[in-house]
């Protein structure tokens, strides 16, 4: 069976890493959490004390700064200068800072010619907000999710309270709102919707529901 190219983008908490990884796992094709690369450089720059914003100092970082994923029991987990670090990158001080993160030109670059190196071979699942228009634009099926902003957040304060963040639900609303904004207005690779995406609405889908739904979709494109 042939292996295929599958973009997903989309909005702030829309699902689309929790799709990306259903389908990778269905289709046995490696995943690519691109969002989990720009929290682990935000948090690398945090830690390191490197004022988030356009500079040498930034562009010099990127050098040290090596990211991959690993799968064991716990998930697919983002390992940062070979640390695990995905539960640090999931906080709420990374989360207000990763959409600047990702407006800063440097690092998109850098980020992006990593995600090429691993979607060279194909049969990859890749998600964030400009892989089917910069990553990947020959990308074999494209996906932009959306939902409500309400049903967004009130999804993502239930997933940061099961992990034990003491967060309200206005800051998880508004947090969400911020990012929405920086990321559909940056001047380098802002979010937008690939002229070929297939547009999916899950506000009112199961994740099973959109799941079968996406696998169909690809199933469609790897058996032509």
């Amino acid at each position: 069976m042939k292996k295929i190219t599958i973009a997903i983008d989309g909005w702030s908490s829309c699902g689309k890493s929790t799709l990306a990884k259903a389908l990778a796992e269905k289709l046995h094709y490696s995943y690519v959490d691109t969002g989990a690369m720009y929290r682990a450089c935000t948090l690398f720059f945090l830690e390191n004390k490197i004022p988030i914003e356009p500079s040498q100092q930034i562009t010099n970082a990127l050098s040290s700064i090596h990211i991959r994923f690993v799968k064991n029991d716990q998930g697919n987990r983002t390992i940062l200068n070979n640390v695990d670090v995905e539960d640090q990158i999931r906080q709420m001080e990374v989360s207000n800072w990763v959409s600047k993160t990702a407006t800063i030109s440097s690092v998109r670059k850098d980020m992006v010619r990593q995600q090429q190196l691993m979607g060279k071979d194909k049969g990859i699942v890749m998600d964030g907000r400009d892989i089917g228009t910069v990553v990947f634009p020959d990308a074999d099926i494209k996906i932009f999710l959306t939902a409500d902003k309400q049903i967004r957040a009130h999804r993502r304060y239930e997933e940061m309270r099961t992990k034990g963040l003491d967060i309200s639900l206005l800051e998880v609303l508004e947090n969400l709102e911020k990012r929405d904004y920086i990321d559909s207005t940056r001047a380098d690779s802002p979010l937008k919707k690939a002229e070929d995406a297939i547009v999916i609405d899950n506000s009112s889908l199961t994740k099973e529901e959109q799941l079968e739904k996406v696998y169909n979709l690809c199933m469609e494109v790897i058996e032509k």
